[in-house]
């Protein structure tokens, strides 16, 4: 799927006993033995569900014995990175090694670089790092060798390792007024300890499946400050401090984990009967007729979803029983406990845009693009985000074919709403007609968009395109020709500009997406004062 993948060794891009996809090594189609591709599956699937539950037990107990009233934040530094150590040892064995190498080498290259240019470095190497690891695992190891399957937790990694280079890099060398303000909100005004660095990289609540967290997110919660609020004093500094009642996860962890068990139910029983590539089998395509293709494209890429709505709600889950993820509360007085959540499922498959579905889908992973690509990007920003993100998720054929087709959807897309939406939001009956056209139109070009991503190789991947007759790229390349496009206001004020639009696209009407940070959250009204002061102490 556009925009991240859940921990593979749970779910090899979908595959399973009953997966009858052949598996592409490459740009060929050599698929292993059947003996491996069954055992092999399961035992890793089994393995990494059984550490994930582990993970909840040990989040509940951590919450309970580890609380930050109770011991101090080096304690809950050190248990956090030695259970997320063990659990990655369990997983994956001696690879886990490559986390602590990453990690460790990263670091090294913060303090030998220094503020001012360490984020290219760390951005290289990390990504380097975690390019050559899934090289070599698609093209020296047998694409059947699920237990060597260690690039799932490496691609978190790579997002905390680059996010933190460049919070330092906001936060000890540029000046305020350089920065957005989501920038100046996450900015970090100190190095970390190695210590802090490899718990905010390799905790036991995110080790496995993340998601994605912003270093002062986590370093609030591991100091206990998730629920304080802070109000400014008479010099600006924030001098008072109150707290409220600590709210209780139970509830959100509870219906959380209802949705996994709901999601890993329909992934069991009703995913293996739609496989994706019968999309692509000679029969079907011969013998069936357009709508029966196109709803049969809709329905298989709708049934391969529930395994991400698994793995990110379950990750989401352990990380709230721990007490992290709390985001204040809403107008009821309820508490949010979405800080650091990866996807909204009503929102994702009732979306009627392009945008609304990216805005909704691997949350976590669209706003690391968006802070280290999007709003930093001189030239092209969206193509170059959607190269980054192809990069990030592998070396397969499929994920290039998926992402640079994403481009043509998104930027066609656009065009057609900035263009035409305006005239169908009055009256209520026009609108609610324009929803449904677009709903429709919508689940189809995101189907269509990532069955390469789903097939990986490139041989099926065209199958498919050329059985469409390539239709849907086609419109988009008409689209972008003929209709005129609005430009984005470039210059002195570039950053500014791409926050505020980027901050209607995540506002709460949409389900914001950069108002996640609890930071920001709470300290928006008295940001530039702190900011100010930290400066000027």
């Amino acid at each position: 799927m556009p925009g991240g993948r859940p921990q593979e060794s749970l779910l090899q891009h979908g595959a399973g006993a009953g997966d009858n996809r052949p598996p592409a090594r490459g740009w060929g189609a050599t698929a292993p033995s059947n003996r491996t591709r069954i055992s092999r599956p399961w035992k890793v699937q089994v393995n990494f569900v059984v550490c994930q539950l582990f993970a909840l037990l040990a989040a509940i107990w951590f919450r309970t014995y580890l609380h930050s009233s109770k011991t101090s934040s080096f304690m809950r530094h050190v248990v956090a990175t030695l259970l997320g150590l063990y659990l990655a040892l369990f997983c994956f064995g001696w690879y886990a090694l490559h986390f602590l190498v990453q990690s460790g080498i990263s670091y090294c290259i913060m303090i030998i670089i220094g503020v001012e240019n360490m984020h290219t470095y760390c951005f290289l190497f990390a990504l380097g790092y975690l390019t050559v690891c899934q090289i070599t695992r698609v093209y020296i190891f047998d694409y059947g060798q699920y237990s060597a399957d260690f690039s799932g937790p490496m691609m978190i990694i790579t997002q905390k390792i680059t996010s933190l280079a460049y919070e330092i890099h906001d936060g000890m060398f540029r000046k305020d007024e350089e920065l957005t303000p989501s920038q100046r909100g996450l900015a970090v005004r100190r190095m970390p300890s190695l210590l802090e660095y490899l718990s905010y990289n390799c905790n036991f609540m995110g080790i496995l499946a993340g998601p994605l967290c912003s270093y002062k997110d986590y370093i609030t919660f591991i100091e206990g400050r998730s629920y304080h609020m802070a109000q400014s004093g008479e010099n600006g500094r924030e001098e008072i401090q109150y707290g409220r009642t600590e709210p209780s996860p139970n509830i959100a962890v509870i219906q959380k984990l209802l949705v996994c068990g709901l999601s890993l139910l329909f992934h069991l029983t009703i995913s293996k009967t739609l496989p994706v590539e019968y999309n692509i089998d000679e029969h079907f395509q011969a013998t069936a007729s357009w709508p029966t293709k196109v709803v049969y494209l809709y329905v298989s890429l709708l049934a391969a979803r529930p395994k991400y709505y698994f793995a990110w709600t379950l990750a989401d889950a352990i990380n709230n029983a721990a007490g992290f993820g709390f985001r204040g509360y809403d107008e009821n007085g309820a508490a949010r406990w979405d800080l650091i959540s990866n996807l909204r499922i009503q929102q994702i498959e009732m979306s009627t845009s392009f945008k609304m579905f990216l805005d909704n889908w691997n949350i976590q992973t669209a706003l690391w693009l968006k802070r280290v690509c999007y709003e930093r990007a001189s030239l092209s920003p969206t193509i170059q985000t959607f190269i980054l993100s192809a990069i990030w998720h592998g070396v397969y054929p499929g994920y290039y074919l998926t992402f640079l087709t994403g481009v043509l959807m998104t930027l066609a897309a656009r065009a057609m709403r900035s263009n035409f939406r305006h005239y169908f939001v009055e009256p209520p009956q026009v609108k609610l007609l324009y929803d449904v056209v677009t709903w429709i139109v919508t689940q189809i070009a995101i189907s269509y968009t990532v069955v390469p991503f789903v097939l990986l190789s490139i041989k099926p991947s065209f199958m498919f395109y050329s059985s469409w007759y390539y239709c849907l790229h086609i419109v988009g390349i008409l689209v972008l020709l003929l209709l005129p496009s609005k430009k984005t206001q470039r210059g002195k004020n570039r950053h500014e500009d791409i926050w505020l639009s980027q901050s209607k696209k995540f506002d709460e009407g949409e389900n914001s997406l950069e108002q996640n940070s609890f930071y920001t959250t709470n300290n928006v009204c008295n940001q530039n004062q702190e900011m100010a002061s930290r400066h000027s102490s």
